[in-house]
């Protein structure tokens, strides 16, 4: 029986998301949500349960579009800068079964240029 599209991208987000508890070693999660409009990233301390940090392209000016690398660097360094004021600058990255590519590799990279280190 063949997987729908959205079946096969929780099956690796699942996948993906066991690889990352055997290695995490206390550290936070860096997870992304990419929608056909927007990009959301989210620290998540797995351990305790809570959102430690969070930002979205939504935020900001309306004016500039939401779903392009520019909107999803700006994500990154946003959650970055929140992230490293609560006091976390180590993570490990969830990219949440989509590929390393494009707006999420666009986030990844600028939240390493802001001082997360993953």
């Amino acid at each position: 029986m063949a997987l729908t599209p959205r079946e096969s991208t929780l099956r690796r987000a699942q996948r993906v998301r066991t690889r990352l508890r055997t290695v995490a070693n206390g550290r936070p999660r860096l997870s992304v949500f990419r929608s056909s409009k927007n990009i959301y990233a989210q620290v998540i301390d797995d351990e305790r349960g809570v959102t430690v940090a969070a930002a979205s392209s939504l935020e900001g000016d309306k004016k500039g579009k939401g779903s392009d690398k520019d909107a999803a660097a700006k994500v990154g360094a946003l959650v970055a800068q929140r992230a490293i004021e609560k006091g976390v600058t180590n993570v490990i990255f969830d990219r949440g079964g989509y590929l390393y590519h494009g707006r999420v590799k666009a986030l990844a990279d600028a939240a390493r240029e802001a001082g997360l280190n993953f």
